[in-house]
């Protein structure tokens, strides 16, 4: 992914990154491609490396211990959210 600094004199860009701030936007160019505009302040990420080997790029993700950790993280806050299924989200509208 690449990183692009927008200069403070694009004013119809900075606009869509305002509406982006409050809310995710779709945009649609001349020929109909979509691409979506969104926020990722709360975003991390991690670089594992860039090899054609996959079995390389598990190597270096198992020893990447930040990401462990957040994963570690995120398993702890699962826990504290329980999981519903789809058959009980059905039962529960009366989709069945």
């Amino acid at each position: 992914m690449k990183t692009v600094t927008v200069p403070t004199r694009a004013r119809t860009l900075n606009a869509l990154l305002k509406q982006a701030h409050r809310r995710n936007v779709v945009l649609e160019s001349a020929d109909g491609e979509r691409f979506v505009l969104a926020s990722i302040a709360d975003w991390e990420g991690f670089d594992v490396g860039n090899s054609s080997d996959f079995a390389a790029e598990v190597r270096l993700t198992a020893r990447n211990k930040k990401l462990a950790q957040r994963m570690a993280d995120r398993r702890k806050e699962d826990k504290s959210h329980p999981r519903v299924s789809v058959e009980q989200v059905r039962r529960e509208l009366g989709i069945e």
